[in-house]
């Protein structure tokens, strides 16, 4: 058995990172019970918001954490509809290409978001994506910008500031909106929002003061979510709290997380950004860059609920009969490839896209993304782009199996040799694997060469299944036929005959055809090589595709598509060599005696 020795190994090490991948990794995590308020320490959750009473205003020129904006503005959810939160305030539209909505004049807050282009389903008339929601709903998710200032400023816009417009004023990308505060004691804010085609809005503030003595102001932003996805995570994906924060890098924040610390502080940067993710829609604060900014991710758990991302940026020193200027960004939208990685080159946003998760193995995912997005841009299908993909990943791979293939092809031509040796040394053992060793080594055979093709693919499947999973240009993708989301598991089951039987069958039981394909397809594979004498190996080699093919039905349809396509690459590829090497193809054979009656032993 030692020709089939390698082979199984390489299988051996698949199914047990694929084991691990599904039971840790797909899974989704058991979201854990929220702590009511009388559970949670008084410490963790203080609420430090501007203008909050007991809390006190910063000194100028300090940035203390306690001066970071908590919020209690809409923390009281009421029983109305999300129109009607909507219609209980003044509003400015919003309406762009990608965009639909409205900024609250209560607070200057982006609380009204829908994105035109993309829908909850497939199917064409279901409801846009909404993404931002009033804080008096049970799903309300919110940004907001404002200042924290000491007393000598007298109020600064914050939650509970209701701004002015002008009459008709409307935001699109053609149409700035300026908004106006007058605090009544010298300080005029004067805020100009705009926005581009796509997803980010630009803030820019002028403070002029008339008070006739120098004041310290801080701006702040907050991106503020009452509510976590309805979908439970995976430990594939990152969802929750996230930021990168200049030398100290990336930071991601699980909400269980978030939810056991309270706050969890960031030292302070003089670059970055800071938002909240969902799989594939965000909202991201950029401050100003000009300004150093210290940061934090928070749990609220005193009264109603709430987590969030925010910042406070040093104190600035508005003169007297003088104006001071401040510019912020607002990303809140879908995360596009393209769209994020233009925006990281264009406003030169430090590693902006890293909002995407591209996981471990980045280095890859990323490169591979870009390859199937260049066929689909030019097919107009990503199935398709898919098939393409996999086959340059097999020429890339082609030199390393050729020479595997061509191994185990020399293990074939050497069987008999090695059933020599089996029989000559029987039961010692050390002696049959030293005349092994020198077998191998006299015929130039490398023993361990069918592994490695499986083992330096599986980076590559799982970059693969990443791109697949985050990336929004997957979500809702068609392939043909019955598929119609690549990035979702095949919705068919042999179970009801692929819909043929009316009634619906259990998740575990989703074996639709397409893993069906992969698991033949596999077989097939297998069959390419000697059925082993040993009933353990048999069994494996028997139930290893039957086992494939109930793991892999619950991947995204577009990753089983790869790997059934794949495989059939490798039996063509498998089978060229071993003609090629003149040696005998055990497919056929193997699938007759598979279905051979075995004589009956002689009593």
């Amino acid at each position: 058995m030692q020709n089939n020795r390698n082979y199984f190994v390489a299988i051996a090490l698949s199914v047990l990172v694929l084991i691990v991948w599904q039971f840790f990794y797909i899974n989704p995590r058991i979201e854990a019970e929220r702590e009511t308020a009388d559970q949670q320490q008084e410490a963790v959750t203080r609420d430090p918001s501007p203008g909050v009473e007991g809390v006190p205003a910063p000194e100028p020129g300090s940035t203390p954490d306690a001066a970071l904006p908590g919020g209690t503005v809409g923390t009281e959810v009421t029983a109305v509809s999300r129109d009607a939160a909507i219609a209980q305030s003044e509003r400015v539209a919003i309406d762009t290409p990608s965009l639909t909505g409205s900024i609250n004049l209560t607070g200057a807050r982006f609380d009204d978001l829908r994105l035109k282009g993309y829908r909850e389903t497939v199917d064409d008339d279901s409801p846009i994506i909404t993404l931002l929601s009033p804080a008096a709903i049970e799903t309300g998710y919110f940004v907001e910008l404002g200042y924290v200032g000491s007393e000598a400023a007298g109020p600064v816009p914050g939650a509970d500031t209701v701004w002015e417009v002008e009459d008709g004023a409307e935001l699109t990308p053609q149409t700035p909106v300026t908004l106006t505060f007058d605090n009544g004691q010298g300080l005029v804010f004067t805020r100009t929002i705009s926005v581009d085609d796509d997803f980010m809005f630009q803030v820019d503030d002028a403070v002029t003061n008339s008070s006739g003595e120098a004041v310290s102001l801080a701006s702040y932003g907050r991106s503020t979510r009452f509510s976590k996805p309805t979908t439970p995570s995976i430990f594939v994906l990152h969802e929750g709290l996230l930021g990168y924060f200049g030398e100290a890098g990336l930071q991601e924040v699980d909400y269980a997380d978030v939810e056991e610390d309270g706050v969890i502080a960031v030292d302070q940067a003089s670059a970055g950004w800071m938002g909240i993710t969902d799989k594939y829609w965000a909202t991201a604060l950029v401050p100003d860059q000009a300004t150093p900014f210290v940061s934090r991710f928070a749990y609220f758990g005193e009264g109603r609920a709430r987590y969030q991302t925010d910042f406070r940026s040093d104190a600035l020193t508005i003169p007297a009969d003088g104006t001071v200027e401040v510019g912020n960004k607002v990303f809140a939208g879908a995360k596009q490839v393209p769209i994020i990685d233009g925006y990281q080159d264009q406003f030169q946003i430090p590693s902006f896209d890293l909002m995407i998760d591209w996981g471990w193995f980045y280095f890859i995912t990323k490169p591979l993304f870009y390859v199937l997005d260049f066929f689909y841009r030019l097919l107009g299908n990503f199935g398709v782009s898919i098939l393409i993909t996999t086959v340059l990943i097999k020429l890339v791979f082609f030199p390393l199996a050729n020479k595997s293939y061509v191994s185990m092809a020399n293990m074939k031509k050497v069987q008999p040799k090695m059933e020599e040796i089996k029989k000559k040394h029987g039961d010692d053992r050390m002696a049959m694997q030293q005349a092994m060793m020198e077998l191998y080594k006299t015929e130039k055979i490398n023993p361990i060469a069918g592994c490695w093709p499986v083992l330096l693919q599986i980076p590559v499947f799982f970059a693969l299944y990443k791109v697949i999973y985050v990336t929004i240009e997957m979500r809702h993708a068609p392939f043909f036929g019955w598929i119609q989301d690549l990035s979702a598991p095949d919705p068919t089951s042999l179970f009801n005959l692929f819909g043929l039987l009316p009634y619906d069958v259990p998740a575990f039981l989703l074996v639709g055809v397409w893993p069906l394909i992969m698991g033949v397809t596999m077989f097939l594979q297998m069959r390419m090589n000697p059925t082993p004498p040993d009933p353990t190996q048999q069994m494996i080699f028997n139930w290893m595709p039957v086992v494939f093919t109930f793991m892999l039905a619950t991947f995204p349809a577009g990753l089983v598509i790869y790997w059934a396509w794949n495989n059939t690459l490798s039996i063509l590829q498998q089978g060229f060599i071993m003609k090629r090497q003149g040696v005998r193809i055990e497919l056929w054979d193997n699938l007759r005696g598979l279905f051979r009656r075995k004589p009956k032993p002689a009593e």
